[in-house]
């Protein structure tokens, strides 16, 4: 037992010193499950697999250098008047607090604003926005990861039959792997993006500056349940009060809190054919454990990390017991079921 948690221990500590290089690898390995469907499907109509790949990567290249166009000159827009906003901030909550102080409601604006400074989630989010960029500076990397590991993923059953004595067996139990990942992320994107779009044209509506901004945060941290929609509004609701006033701040909260609804309690349950059943708990400490192992990308990536490690533990009899305690309902453990 001591060697097993010394183990951890020891592989937890080298996945934080090696963050630089596994976090690439990750958000390849990620695109390339999301990728295997189109590329799959293309076979299936004979097309060839090299040409295949090449149409997929093409298009994924397409998309994401019309996203790093769109959003390139928001960002650092955003990242010079930053300061700005910040300072409208703290004297919006300066003057909250004069507000009180006449109605007897006393408040030390000092430490207020040294506990408490509004200004600081529209700084993180510019952090997770400029590290999630740093990321993307080696998305040659990543391509080429995700170019190698959809060619190889074409010769891997014959690999399997090869090398493994009981070759039918495991290649099931990998397919089913697979195929549970793919689902659960191809859906979840499909509804981020869904998330993020309406957001984003929320916002422009509105007239909030930057909407394509605050929708690229919305498709991000729709990925993390629960918390993520909360995180994601913040700086959107924030940066509204400074810019258009207090009522429209209220319409970008109404806003946020019926499309996540939607979205996340009627779209993306009836997509996936049931909820997540992973506990809140679980969760959050996924949340809390990848962040501070990855990073902010980590955070981004904390659920559908936790969802594959679930979707494997679920695959063998001997560990099943453990994607159970992972569980929110024990009597659901096969949870993506695509309608």
């Amino acid at each position: 037992m001591i060697q097993t948690l010394a183990a951890v221990v020891i592989v937890i500590a080298g996945m934080k010193t090696a963050q630089a290089l596994l976090v690439p690898f990750l958000l390849a390995i990620f695109i390339a499950i999301i990728c295997a469907g189109p590329v799959h499907w293309l076979q299936q109509r004979k097309v060839p697999a090299g040409l295949a790949v090449l149409l997929v990567i093409a298009t994924v290249m397409l998309a994401g250098g019309l996203v790093l166009t769109l959003l390139g000159t928001s960002v650092n827009d955003f990242t010079d008047n930053l300061p700005f906003y910040q300072e409208k901030l703290r004297s919006q909550t300066v003057a909250l607090v004069n507000y009180l102080d006449k109605f007897g409601v006393q408040i030390s604006r000092e430490l207020l604003l040294e506990h408490f400074d509004p200004g600081a989630a529209m700084q993180y989010s510019a952090s997770m926005l400029a590290k999630a960029g740093g990321v993307l500076t080696n998305s040659f990397l990543i391509l080429l990861t995700v170019i190698f590991i959809l060619f190889e993923a074409a010769g891997m059953p014959s690999k399997m039959h090869a090398a493994l004595p009981d070759a039918d067996n495991s290649l099931a139990s990998f397919e089913g792997f697979v195929l549970g990942v793919r689902q659960y992320l191809a859906i979840k994107t499909l509804v981020s993006f869904g998330t993020g779009l309406i957001v984003a044209v929320g916002l422009s509506l509105l007239g909030v500056d930057y909407p394509l901004l605050w929708g690229l945060l919305a498709f991000l941290l729709n990925y993390v349940p629960n918390i993520g929609s909360i995180i994601a509004a913040i700086p959107a609701v924030l940066l509204t009060s400074v810019q258009l006033g207090l009522l429209q701040a209220l319409i970008v909260v109404i806003l946020y809190l019926s499309v996540n609804v939607i979205m996340g309690n009627a779209v993306e349950p009836r997509l996936m054919g049931r909820k997540l059943n992973l506990s809140s708990l679980v969760v959050f400490l996924s949340l809390v454990f990848w962040g501070w192992v990855l990073g902010p990308v980590g955070m981004l990536l904390s659920v559908p990390l936790t969802m594959i490690v679930k979707i494997a533990l679920d695959q063998g009899e001997s560990t099943r017991w453990l994607a159970i305690l992972l569980s929110s309902d024990a009597s659901a453990t096969d949870q993506i079921k695509v309608k």
